[in-house]
């Protein structure tokens, strides 16, 4: 979101204030659940607290907590400097369950200890996180397929999120293999927000190049226009439609 609304990266420089903007701009365009990444739940218990309250009344389906540390935090999974104590980690997450309304808001609880202290590490918190009472929980960070075989096994018929991440050392897995594997939420974070990134460089390159006089600079690019997709998705013909059921 951070990245999409503000061009900033994911390393700790959002706020609450930012997020909860975009959750109700995400909640007027779509009726589909929304899981909101919560980060380290910005502070303290009484932070979460607020996070928890804030995101519930906003719309939000849910929330992800993790225990990378503020301080150096880093995007994406796997490259996690350091993480915070277990034991703050457990306050924050008993801390979230108390101030949710209602207990079908989802509190899935991530740990970026894999990279930090290894994969024994990562597994004995992600137990214990479970055993605080969170509604599932995310090992990040898994790097090679007996990683995710291992932490898919170990967590099978829990909420076991899994991410991939493309054009990474991330193995390149299918939502099919991995539910066998035992995950139940599959990620693929960087899919859509990458190539809607190369879209936009592309289509200024063109104009640039039209603005230096190359008058075909767009001839060879009519393919990647997709007008009518984007009428349909703004419902356009709906809304033009209300000029005609409203004007007797």
């Amino acid at each position: 979101m951070l990245a999409a609304r503000h061009a900033l990266p994911d390393v700790g420089i959002g706020g609450l204030g930012e997020m909860l903007s975009g959750l109700r701009d995400i909640r007027e365009a779509s009726k589909l659940p929304c899981l909101m990444d919560g980060d380290d739940g910005y502070g303290d218990v009484k932070s979460i607290t607020r996070t928890i309250q804030s995101y519930e009344i906003a719309g939000a389906a849910g929330v992800l907590l993790e225990d990378q540390t503020r301080a150096g935090k880093q995007p994406g999974a796997g490259s996690a400097g350091n993480v915070v104590p277990l034991r703050s980690m457990e306050q924050k997450l008993r801390a979230a369950m108390a101030a949710r309304r209602s207990p079908e808001f989802i509190i899935i609880a991530r740990t970026d200890a894999l990279a930090a202290l290894g994969l024994d590490e990562a597994l004995r918190r992600a137990e214990r996180y479970l055993s605080v009472g969170a509604d599932g929980i995310f090992v990040a960070g898994l790097k090679t397929r007996e990683h995710f075989v291992h932490v898919g096994e170990a967590f099978k018929g829990s909420w076991n999120t899994a991410a991939i991440f493309e054009g990474t050392a991330t193995p390149w897995l299918v939502p099919s293999e991995l539910h066998r594997m035992g995950f139940s939420q599959i990620l693929y974070p960087n899919i859509l927000i990458g190539r809607v990134a190369k879209a936009i460089e592309q289509g200024l390159g063109r104009l640039h190049r039209l603005a230096a006089g190359d008058k075909d600079a767009f001839t060879a690019g009519a393919q990647e226009l997709a007008l009518k997709g984007l009428a349909d998705a703004l419902e356009l013909d709906n809304w033009n439609g209300l000029e005609t059921k409203f004007s007797s």
